[in-house]
């Protein structure tokens, strides 16, 4: 076997994807499914949904513009106008942040695992997480380890974090955080402002002992309760204490998922490692993927700095959006009347359900045309993973009885 070790038992497929495919082969056939895999927003006919203003945007990007290379790290206007869009030019963390286009936030994860963290090592999240984490720490020779998500009254459980960072900080001598808020995936839970104070005031206590970074994967900042810029506000206390990084997405927040167009953002408070920092940011793009799409950039940056663009793009997300939180209400309603337990779920993509056999539920339900994704923990716990973005709203009651 010419394959090392290591590589020889990798699967082949994802697993949310392999049951994407299923389910639209059923639906292919003339069954009716409800299909609640898939993490893109479609509208109440199954399609795409798209916004008409960053449509434009990519259409109108000249054919040069798409054929030529983008600079390693991605076009200057780009990396600013992320900068901009994600702190504000007003925020404390704006002069102390660097930035480099990646291939969506996946590559934004993927460059933080590789370079705040040795071979070997673990990076830290919630119990409940976005199966590529692993993925990508697994591909990097890192590894993945978690800590209880929530607590008994359904909080965020800051104790836990803080006891799985002191273990971290102790054993590496550094430690590496990923928190995906605003409308975590798959939970949908979005921090509330108290409990991101709390992880606040937890980093900044163990970064006076080691390098600690706080990873916020913010992929979805546009589809939670709160202002886009609201994480970045709360996390501006740990400037100079601990390295704060962004992984920003255009995926989901301009509905062009193809563009693969993302960027990490990283805010280091001494200007030396600043510098190192974006040194090394840039030689892992060119040892990777070299470079990103430059006609997605040149979108990108438009629908950001073009004022009446942005107010346009802005308007019709919030209409997507609307559409959205009604299946969210939808859901919450039919949910609570049949006693189903999951999180607190304000808005976002995905909702997870908790229960214990999720395997064989989700197996009962896949055979009665309902696909939802079961996730089990290294303990037991059971959940599943729901994609309420690609249900319309007609069939959320069909959904919810399903899982129930």
């Amino acid at each position: 076997m010419h394959l090392i070790p290591s590589r020889q038992a990798r699967p082949s497929d994802d697993p949310i994807f392999s049951l994407h495919q299923e389910a639209t082969a059923r639906k292919q056939r003339g069954e009716d499914i409800v299909d609640a895999t898939i993490g893109v927003l479609l509208d109440d006919d199954a399609k795409l949904s798209v916004l008409p203003s960053a449509a434009r945007a990519v259409r109108e990007v000249p054919a040069a513009e798409w054929a030529a290379y983008a600079p390693i790290s991605g076009t200057p206007e780009f990396r600013r106008a992320v900068i901009d869009d994600l702190l504000g030019e007003a925020s404390e963390l704006h002069e102390l942040a660097v930035s480099v286009a990646t291939p969506g936030a996946t590559g934004a994860l993927r460059h933080a695992v590789a370079n705040f963290l040795e071979p070997g090592q673990a990076a830290l999240t919630t119990s409940w997480f976005w199966a590529p984490y692993k993925t990508i720490c697994d591909e990097t020779d890192r590894r993945l380890e978690t800590f209880t998500m929530f607590r008994a009254d359904g909080g965020l459980d800051v104790a836990a974090l803080d006891m799985a960072l002191a273990k971290q900080v102790q054993r590496q001598k550094r430690a590496l955080l990923f928190l995906n808020d605003p409308a975590h995936n798959p939970t949908g839970y979005s921090m509330t402002e108290r409990e991101w104070q709390s992880v606040t005031e937890c980093v900044a206590l163990h970064a006076r002992s080691a390098p600690v970074t706080l990873v916020v994967d913010c992929a979805y900042m546009h589809y939670g309760a709160r202002p886009p810029r609201a994480v970045a506000d709360v996390v501006m206390p740990l400037a100079g204490k601990a390295t704060v990084l962004f992984a920003w997405s255009a995926s989901k927040s301009y509905t062009h998922y193809g563009l693969r167009a993302g960027a990490l953002v990283a805010c280091i408070g001494d200007p030396k490692e600043r510098a190192k920092v974006d040194a090394a940011l840039s030689y892992s793009c060119r040892g990777v993927w070299s470079n990103c799409n430059r006609g997605g950039q040149a979108a990108i940056t438009r629908l950001l700095v073009d004022a009446p663009l942005r107010e346009a793009c802005a308007v019709e997300r919030s209409a997507l959006k609307a559409v959205l939180l009604s299946r969210v209400d939808a859901f919450n309603r039919a949910a609570h009347g049949y006693g189903l337990k999951y999180p607190r779920y304000d808005g976002g993509f995905f909702v997870t359900v908790f229960n214990d056999q999720a395997r064989e539920k989700a197996a009962d339900m896949r055979a009665r045309g309902v696909f939802v994704v079961p996730q089990v923990l290294e303990d037991g716990s059971g959940a599943l993973r729901v994609a309420l973005c690609a249900v319309a709203e007609r069939d959320v009651g069909r959904l919810v009885e399903a899982l129930a």
